[in-house]
């Protein structure tokens, strides 16, 4: 196995920053992974040399405004002057081009979790999905409803009086603020991302985790939101793509699994003919990262190498 990095450039001239585990030999399919808000793409090792062992190329690109793509610590949490979220999920199909390229016939799976998990909804949605093999969506959530709009309007106002580029610690508590209510007494303010505390003290050491983002981001990620839940939006899915959920029961993102099963069927009402949804008991938010991630590898494994038995049968 092998682990290597390289950089490539967008269309807008940003670097974006990849990291490559390969397998011995030929790989079976490639797995390219979108990582959640406030973390980044190195914290997916452990997940991705299991991959590996199972015979899986796994490529995983920093997003803008995170971990090394983001280059400072100043950086961080900050998409883009215009059209943030958009730009992310150019980027991710410019990386998909560049695995094709790198290894054609060679099918391609899409794992998100949390924010990439949305990331990954807003592809299918705004790219030909043909070349995708599937797609596994970790710790995603449901439809906010009117709060979308409203936290859009704050972003943009709070962002137009002090600075696009300011840190918002009022649409942070807004967003993240409950979520570690159900698990008091709290250890950290992070434990609802795992329970796991060895993991969640790397998370809350790391100086790329847990910072307070910027007004825009909020914008932009609320327009993602916005995006993925609309109706004619959710019909471009193309019908023949494998999807698969997982998430945790106690996972508030998803809203302790309800939002996660809101998802899985609405994609199942539009025809999806290949859905399935797992969510493991009393798991938090960081399925990769639970104490029963072992579980969790194994599962993911076994449905892409089904998903590769029925691409063999046609």
């Amino acid at each position: 196995m092998t682990k290597k990095t390289f950089t490539f450039t967008t269309p807008d001239n940003k670097k974006i920053f990849v990291y490559e585990w390969l397998p011995d030999g030929k790989p079976k399919a490639c797995i390219q992974i979108s990582h959640g808000m406030a973390e980044h793409a190195k914290r997916y090792n452990e997940f991705a040399l299991e991959l590996n062992k199972a015979g899986f190329a796994v490529y995983a690109n920093d997003h803008r405004g995170h971990g090394r793509t983001a280059e400072k610590l100043e950086n961080l949490g900050f998409f883009a002057e215009k059209d943030g979220w958009f730009k992310v999920v150019q980027d991710m199909k410019q990386l998909t081009d560049i695995i094709n390229k790198e290894n054609p016939t060679i099918p391609i799976f899409l794992f998100g979790h949390s924010m990439g998990s949305l990331l990954i909804r807003t592809y299918v949605m705004k790219n030909n999905s043909e070349n995708i093999a599937g797609i596994i969506l970790s710790g995603t959530s449901g439809e906010a409803g009117f709060i979308v709009n409203a936290g859009k309007f704050l972003a943009k106002t709070i962002g137009t009086f002090k600075g696009k580029t300011a840190p918002s610690k009022l649409l942070d508590n807004m967003s993240f603020g409950k979520f570690n209510k159900p698990f008091k007494p709290n250890r950290t303010k992070f434990d609802w991302l795992s329970r796991d505390n060895e993991n969640v003290d790397k998370y809350v050491n790391d100086p790329f985790c847990g910072t307070v983002f910027t007004n825009r981001f909020f914008y932009d990620m609320l327009t993602g939101v916005s995006f993925i839940n609309k109706s004619e939006n959710i019909n471009k899915i193309n019908s023949s793509l494998p999807i698969y959920l997982l998430s945790g029961t106690k996972d508030p993102v998803g809203d302790f699994g309800k939002g996660v099963e809101k998802v899985f069927n609405i994609y199942k009402n539009i025809g999806i003919e290949n859905i399935k949804m797992k969510l493991y008991q009393n798991g938090r938010h960081e399925n990769i990262n639970e104490t029963n991630r072992k579980e969790i590898y194994k599962d993911v494994i076994e449905w892409i190498n089904n998903c590769l038995t029925l691409l063999a049968k046609n």
